[in-house]
């Protein structure tokens, strides 16, 4: 059955995003991009902005930008929106290119975290970035959000700042900072903004621009969901909430007096400050023996024991629940892990409560408030927002001398979802080192198969270099399309971090119907020649749905397919929120029986984690006598990466396992956390076993573990005994087999038993890109 998303809690409880009334604006109507500078207003007829927005990112004018999204759902609602996209950050200058603006900044560090952006997971600076034109790194500062905040508030100090973009919602209360490897205060504080806006935010974003259009002061909005902002102590606004104190663990609950069993019913009564109704009946008992007529005795409940049971929940709706101060988790991982197991239970929308966490004392003392999360958008309204009209380009500014954006200045972003399809939001897979959760939470959004088709085919008839292959049909998962809860009262009232682990919830459908129709109808449009699906498939999921393997595996996989087993032992797996290795196998029996029967020669491409917290050197050891058996050599390593709010972060900042009950004593789950270069390296060696640099640095290892047995000159060995020459390094496979501006990839074949990654190794396939034009 497929789940009718539109009439679920979430649809009913929201002003749709569509009945606003347009600001006075609209009447300029639409722009053919977005402003980047006074020039353009001026040819808009524009003196000035509403809104402008400041993003860490080249602006693409594409529905997988962020920027991109809110720039045109405010202009479809009238307001005049303005782009800074990349600015100088070293002056406020750049900040005042396009004016004053009229109504607010939108500040966004970007699509990416611009740590991670700047960083690999060995804190070592990156040279390239995917969102700048010509992939050249360093055109945005180390935490772009606060100094973007900065700078704007210094340009014009008295113009409202709302921060949003996945940087700040990933750091919206106090967070373990993996690059300075300490607990930072929340963004909100640090940015000094007006309002964060988390999550997927167009709801938030729109009744937040309308209201300060209305000329209500922003510091009096605190009531929209989805937001995040600082409240003094005494602020009248806080006025009527009830407050759940949650700041510490371990500590006693309600106490209940003991009732003494030497006084009578009516002696209890009295020390309760109240009559015993009880006794009174008794005594008017005594004559209805003689008397018939007279009422027979009652019982009634004991006053002394009433209140004395299930203790009354206040109304979610009005509660907020103070975490541990910042101050407090600074100083206490028990208090960190705890605070980040309670931010993880009131993540549904359906059911989840205001956060509160102190920041400061004495006079520098204020709150930061997190209100509930964002009513997740309808159908109606994700068309809505993916049918407006998107350039599908980069800026114009951006183009080369040919007016092109496919040469120096190609933004390697955008030339990945170029020619690809976002179908739906959210994932309830709740992997604990995935942010995806954390930002557009686990309730999936899903677009109309009418507005899917439209897209395509405006792919088909107005993107320049289309030669007729969509390079994806997906979104963070390719198989989440349309599946969720049973039961909208069970959805609302949920509170598990995962709908698949430790299996598959029994009120989760798993009708995989709906998105084959989508593929089969896409394929068969006029000069659609093939659809790939790029995004990372739940083959958990999948496997549940035989016949989506077989559409999938036979006509939508252009020679590989990639998924995420991310380990085979079980330890890693538990803290990670991963089925067991045994879905994949499952998987893979059925990919490769479809393929097979479609006469194609294809494959699978693994991910696997090093370092995760709770993986054991003996667990990385197992990983690669698996691979070595199952013939993998993989090219590509992905080294866990600690990112703000992330269970997984949390785990490996405390020690402590959150998906557990967190307490002080033995009852807590200790969790083993790779720390130091070292035991990072021999983790990803493990992974890299079949690369002679690493051989010495495993044989080590091996040794040390009692497991000299793994080396040898056999077939059953891990490493071997010999040493060739090696120069001692590793390259990047990420640099190393990047395809350079103007050449050609090769088109060799990779050899037997290679894994496959998304970057090296791959088979050829059309991608869609000009070079590779075919006469249609």
């Amino acid at each position: 059955m497929n789940a009718p998303i539109d009439v679920s809690f979430f649809a009913r409880a929201a002003k749709p995003i569509t009945s606003y009334r347009p600001y006075w604006a609209k009447r300029f109507g639409v722009a053919p991009f977005l402003p980047m500078s006074r020039a353009e207003m001026e040819q808009l007829g524009w003196d000035s902005c509403d809104i402008v927005l400041v993003t860490g990112d080249a602006y693409v004018d594409h529905p997988s930008f962020g920027m991109a999204v809110v720039g045109r759902v405010l202009e479809a609602q009238g307001f005049r929106v303005g782009i800074i996209a990349q600015p100088d950050w070293t002056s406020a200058e750049a900040f005042k290119a396009l004016g004053k603006p009229n109504l607010f900044w939108g500040v966004t560090a970007g699509n990416m975290d611009s740590m991670i952006n700047r960083y690999t997971a060995d804190r070592k600076i990156r040279s390239d970035d995917a969102y700048t034109p010509g992939d050249v790194g360093g055109k945005r500062p180390d935490r772009a959000a606060i100094v973007y905040s900065q700078r704007c508030r210094e340009a014009f100090k008295d113009v409202p700042i709302v921060l949003g973009g996945i940087e700040g919602s990933l750091r919206r209360i106090a967070h373990y900072d993996y690059w300075s490897d300490k607990v930072r205060r929340s963004v909100v504080v640090d940015s000094k903004c007006d309002l964060l806006l988390y999550g997927n935010a167009e709801r938030a974003l729109v009744e937040v621009a309308h209201r300060i259009a209305a000329r209500e002061p922003i510091e009096q909005i605190t009531d929209v969901r989805g937001t995040a902002f600082v409240r003094r102590p005494g602020d009248p606004t806080a006025a009527g909430w009830i407050e759940i104190d949650s700041s510490e663990v371990d500590t006693p609950g309600r106490v209940e007096s003991h009732i003494n069993p030497y006084q009578t019913t009516s002696e209890q009564a009295q020390a309760q400050g109240q009559s015993c109704a009880k006794e009174e009946g008794a005594s008017a008992a005594a004559p209805a023996e003689a008397n018939p007529a007279i009422q027979t005795l009652k019982f009634v409940p004991n006053p002394a024991l009433q209140g004395k049971g299930r203790l009354k929940v206040p109304p979610r709706e009005r509660s907020v629940i103070r975490l541990p101060s910042y101050e407090q988790v600074k100083s206490d991982p028990v208090l960190y892990a705890h605070a980040n197991r309670v931010l993880h239970l009131e993540t549904n929308p359906g059911n989840a409560r205001a956060l509160v966490q102190a920041h400061g004392e004495g006079a520098t003392a204020r709150d930061v408030w997190i209100n509930p999360p964002p009513i997740p958008l309808t159908t109606a309204e994700m068309d809505h927002v993916f049918d407006l009209p998107y350039g599908r380009s980069p800026h114009p500014a951006y183009a080369d001398e040919q007016g092109r954006h496919d040469g120096a200045t190609k933004i390697p972003a955008w030339e990945m979802i170029r020619f690809s399809v976002n179908i739906m939001r959210g994932c309830f897979g709740g992997c604990t080192f995935c942010s995806i959760t954390e930002h557009e939470g686990r309730i999936i959004q899903s677009r109309s198969e009418e507005s899917i088709i439209k897209e395509v085919e405006d792919i088909r008839d107005k993107v320049e270099g289309f030669t007729g292959v969509v390079s994806d049909l997906g979104g963070p998962t390719a198989n989440m399309y349309r599946l969720g809860c049973k039961s909208p009262d069970i959805e609302a009232a949920c509170r598990k971090p995962s709908c698949v682990y430790p299996g598959i919830c029994s009120n989760l459908h798993t009708d995989h119907g709906p998105l084959i129709k989508i593929y089969r109808r896409a394929r068969e449009l006029r000069g659609i020649k093939k659809i790939l699906i790029g995004s990372g498939l739940r083959y958990d999921l999948a496997v549940k749905s035989p016949e989506y393997v077989k559409e999938l595996v036979q006509h939508h996989v252009g020679g590989y397919l990639k998924i995420a087993p991310e380990h085979t032992e079980g330890g890693p797996l538990s803290k990670m929120m991963k089925p067991g290795i045994g879905s994949y196998d499952r998987f893979k029996q059925l990919f490769e029986k479809f393929s097979e029967e479609a006469g194609k020669k294809q494959f699978l491409i693994p991910y696997f984690i090093a370092a995760h917290p709770g993986t054991s050197d003996a667990d990385m050891m197992n990983l690669a006598v698996w691979l070595k058996k199952n013939g993998f050599r993989a090219d590509q390593v992905q080294t866990f990466y600690p990112s703000p709010m992330a269970t997984a972060t949390a785990m490996y900042h405390t020690n402590l396992n959150p998906l557990k009950g967190i307490h002080r004593d033995d009852r807590a789950e200790r969790v083993d956390i790779v720390r130091g270069d070292k035991r990072r390296r021999l983790h990803k060696a493990f992974l890299r076993y079949h690369d002679p640099n690493n051989w010495p640095l495993l044989r080590e290892a091996l040794k040390s573990m009692g497991r000299a047995d793994l080396i040898g000159n056999g077939k059953h060995h891990l490493i071997p005994t010999f040493q060739p020459m090696t120069d001692g390094g590793y390259q990047s496979a990420r640099r190393k087999n990047s395809t350079p501006v103007g050449s050609k990839a090769s088109g060799a074949q990779p050899g037997k038993g290679r894994l496959l990654t998304q970057h090296t190794g791959l088979p050829p396939r059309d991608t869609g890109s000009p070079g590779k034009r075919k006469p249609r």
